[in-house]
C-alpha cells in the first residue's frame, strides 16, 4: 500500500506538500503540484479519507434531500448539484424521501452525526423550526422549495408567476372554464401555483368552481385519475393546468382514453419543462424551470456557507419562461 511519504520522497517534497497539493492546492507553486500529481499517478497513491476526515474534521461529502428521483426534474437538478460538487472534490449523498416526512426528518442523521458537512435540501415539508434549527449548526441551503421569512440561502423560481403565466395562457386562448390538477397542498410549491392559478383567474373575472380544482401528488397516475374525475362532470371543461409535467401526461392519456383529443377537444398546460415533454405527443405546453442551474447555484452556495464565506444575498430566484408547443389551442365560445 503506497503511503504518502513515499510520494514525498519520489517527488522530493515533504509530506506536508504532499498534503497541500491535496488539499489546498491554491498554496503550492504550479510547478511543485504538477511533479506532485505526477508522482501520486504513477504511483497510484489513494489519500485515506478517513485519517483527513480526524484532521481536518471533514468528509468532503454533501447530503442532498430528494422528495422523490423518479421525477425528472429533481434528477435534473441533481445533475446540476453534481457537477460543482465534483469539480471542488466533493461527494454527494443522496437522500430519496418518496414524499415521506418522517424519512425526510430521518436523514437529518446523518448531519448530526457528521457524516456530512453541508446539505441541500429540495423538500422542505418537515418543520420548518427544524430546518432553522439544523442551519443554524451546519451548512444548509434550500433550492426549488423555500421556507417564508427564512434567512437560510434558497435557490428557486416565483412558482405564484409561473402559474399565472401558465393560466394566462389558457385565459388569452379564450378558454374560460379551465381545471386545475395541484401538486400537495403540505407543499410551498403547491401552494404557490395554487394561488398563481386562482390569482389569475379572479384577474379576468373567471369563476373557479370547487368540483374542477383538485389535489394531485406530482405522479402521472394522479393526473391521469383526477382528469377521469373532471371528464365524468355534466359540463365539460375546455382547458386544464396541471402543476407539473408527469400529472399533465396523465391528463392528456386520460383524455385521450375517452377518444378526445388535445388540443382540439381539450388543452392542456403543464409546468417543469422536463425533457420529455418535447417529445411526448403532442408536445406539451408548459413552463420551464432552469433546473440545472438551480442546482449549481445551490452547490456554489453551500460551498461559500462551507468555506464560511460571505454570502451576498440569501433568495436567489431564478427565471422561468413558458414554453408553447402544440398541447394548446384557441377556444371560441
Amino acid at each position: 500500500m503506497v503511503r504518502i511519504i513515499d510520494v514525498a520522497k519520489k517527488a522530493n517534497v515533504s509530506t506536508a506538500t504532499v498534503s497541500r497539493v491535496l488539499s489546498k492546492p491554491n498554496t503550492v507553486t504550479e510547478e511543485t503540484t504538477e511533479k506532485v500529481l505526477q508522482v501520486i499517478k504513477e504511483l497510484n497513491y489513494q489519500p485515506n479519507a478517513l485519517a483527513r476526515q480526524l484532521r481536518t474534521l471533514e468528509t468532503k461529502t454533501i447530503l442532498v434531500i430528494v422528495p422523490d428521483i423518479t421525477n425528472p426534474f429533481f434528477s435534473k437538478v441533481l445533475r446540476g448539484i453534481e457537477s460543482v460538487a465534483v469539480i471542488n472534490g466533493y461527494q454527494v449523498l443522496l437522500g430519496d424521501t418518496g414524499n415521506d416526512l418522517e424519512r425526510e426528518n430521518g436523514y437529518l442523521n446523518i448531519l448530526l452525526q457528521k457524516k456530512a458537512d453541508g446539505m441541500v435540501l429540495l423538500t422542505a415539508r418537515m418543520e420548518s423550526k427544524n430546518i432553522e434549527e439544523m442551519a443554524l449548526k451546519y451548512p444548509v441551503v434550500l433550492a426549488c422549495e423555500y421556507i417564508e421569512g427564512s434567512a437560510i440561502p434558497t435557490v428557486s423560481i416565483n412558482n405564484i408567476s409561473g402559474a399565472q403565466k401558465a393560466t394566462e395562457y389558457l385565459v388569452k386562448l379564450g378558454h374560460k372554464r379551465i381545471g386545475f390538477i395541484s401538486g400537495p397542498l403540505g407543499g410551498v410549491i403547491g401552494q404557490d401555483r395554487l394561488k398563481g392559478f386562482y390569482q389569475t383567474m379572479a384577474r379576468y373575472n373567471l369563476t373557479v368552481e370547487s368540483t374542477l380544482v383538485q389535489e394531485g401528488n406530482f405522479s402521472y397516475e394522479s393526473g391521469f385519475n383526477i382528469m377521469n374525475q373532471f371528464l365524468a362532470l355534466n359540463h365539460p371543461l375546455t382547458a386544464v393546468f396541471a402543476a407539473n409535467d408527469e400529472m399533465a401526461f396523465g391528463a392528456i392519456n386520460a383524455i385521450s382514453s375517452k377518444g378526445l383529443s388535445v388540443p382540439h377537444d381539450i388543452s392542456v398546460v403543464g409546468f417543469d419543462d422536463i425533457k420529455f415533454s418535447s417529445i411526448f405527443k403532442p408536445p406539451l405546453t408548459t413552463i420551464s424551470q432552469p433546473a440545472f442551474e438551480m442546482g449549481t447555484m445551490a452547490m456554489k452556495l453551500l460551498i461559500k456557507l462551507m468555506n464560511r464565506e460571505e454570502i451576498e444575498r440569501h433568495q436567489y430566484l431564478m427565471e422561468d419562461q413558458l414554453i408553447i408547443r402544440d398541447s394548446c389551442s384557441t377556444h371560441i365560445s
